[in-house]
């Protein structure tokens, strides 16, 4: 078991573990009291090589690693990766790339939805992982023996973990099935948490867009606040005060104090920066305001189309073997059952091929579910052409 304190020797590692095919990896961090993940620890392992690599040690830059990282001839196998690949996103503004994601792998080589990685290990590398240290405080020095096995058991399993997974896709030609989602996890737009788009996050049934407006500014200066702070960005402000704030509309800090979730901050400059934001709000032209997020439009007889379409997606997923979540969404079918189509990934690509085609023939009459004895079938409603 290694652990890595220095520079010379992170360098060292991150040399031999160039020249592999693939390295496995898997961080530490905390974020309880903080905007970005802090990073605690970042475990590799390749072939040989399986080392916990400790970034709070006085005397270690991470720059081996990070150019690991963006080693493009090396595939970087992690689990589960997106909080993984925005810690390093954060450090340096690099995605990690190839990418290999074993928790959507195995949605594709159909071991359900959002498979732990403990039950992964254990159908796979036949081993047990012991969770008595995973609500360990990995910012505690030093770490004992017991928190470094646990955390280097996350990378070693995991190179058998990913040596089936991607032997079963390659035998089931399914490779490609996992080039969408790999994608969406190297796009830097992934982790760019742009100010102007934090409004979105927040949920409100107020269609009005001068108050939409309003709340795009205050949540805009949040974001750009929490950022620049690093702190959550409810330390800055809650959710429940930006829609009081954009609702009252303040046109100064006394008219601010009457809003409620608001408390001292009416009283310092991140209540000047409110009310301010309220005025670029209402200095909008209408043009200029945001529309309203799209909603699904309740429509008369959905429901039943609904529900017929998630009894297919669950029975094409389990004719190919796929997780339902890797081919769509409760919403997807919902969009789907309105519109034909509907920007989705299940009427796109490989997914439309597996239900999305169905999906649609289904919904207009070409298919009709049946049961047979004790099994549900899928049958065509089309005639059967006949030989002259």
């Amino acid at each position: 078991m290694r652990t890595i304190t220095e520079t010379e020797a992170l360098s060292e590692l991150c040399k031999r573990l160039s020249e592999a095919e693939f390295v496995t990896v898997d961080t530490e961090f905390i974020r309880e009291k903080t905007y970005w993940p802090q990073l605690c620890l970042a475990q590799v392992a390749g072939p040989k090589d399986v080392a916990a690599i400790d970034p709070l040690a006085e005397n270690i830059d991470l720059t081996p690693l990070l150019e690991l990282m963006a080693n493009k001839n090396v595939i970087k196998v992690f689990h589960a990766a997106r909080q993984d690949v925005e810690i390093f996103f954060h450090l340096n503004e690099t995605i990690p790339a190839p990418i290999f994601d074993t928790q959507v792998a195995a949605m594709a080589c159909g071991f359900g939805d959002s498979i732990a990685y403990e039950t992964l290990v254990s159908r796979l590398a036949k081993a047990r992982i012991d969770k008595s240290q995973r609500f360990t405080d990995w910012a505690h020095r030093p770490l004992s023996e017991k928190q470094l096995e646990y955390a280097l058991a996350d990378v070693t399993h995991l190179r058998i973990v990913y040596e089936k997974l991607r032997e079963k896709l390659e035998k089931t030609g399914r490779m490609d099935w996992l080039e969408s989602e790999m994608a969406i996890l190297t796009d830097p737009a992934t982790y760019c948490l742009k100010p102007k788009e934090a409004w979105r996050r927040l949920k409100t049934r107020n269609t009005n867009r001068r108050f939409l407006a309003a709340v795009r500014e205050i949540a805009a200066l949040r974001e750009t606040m929490a950022q620049e702070q690093d702190v959550p960005r409810n330390r800055v402000l809650r959710d429940d005060a930006i829609l009081e704030a954009a609702a009252q509309m303040p046109e100064s800090t006394a008219d601010l104090r009457r809003c409620r979730g608001i408390g001292r901050a009416s009283e310092n400059k991140l209540g000047e920066a409110i009310v301010e934001a309220v005025r670029k709000a209402r200095a909008l032209a209408e043009k200029d305001c945001p529309e309203p997020l799209k909603r699904l439009a309740k429509t008369g007889g959905l429901g039943p189309t609904v529900d017929l379409l998630k009894v297919l997606l669950k029975m094409k997923c389990e004719e190919h073997s796929v997780a339902q979540k890797l081919i769509a969404s409760s919403s997807d079918i919902e969009q789907i059952a309105a519109d034909d189509n509907a920007d989705v990934p299940a009427l796109r690509g490989w997914r439309r091929v597996v239900f999305g085609e169905a999906a649609l023939a289904l919904k207009h009459g070409g298919l009709a579910l049946a049961v047979e004895g004790s099994e549900l079938r899928l049958l065509s409603t089309q005639p059967t052409p006949t030989e002259d």
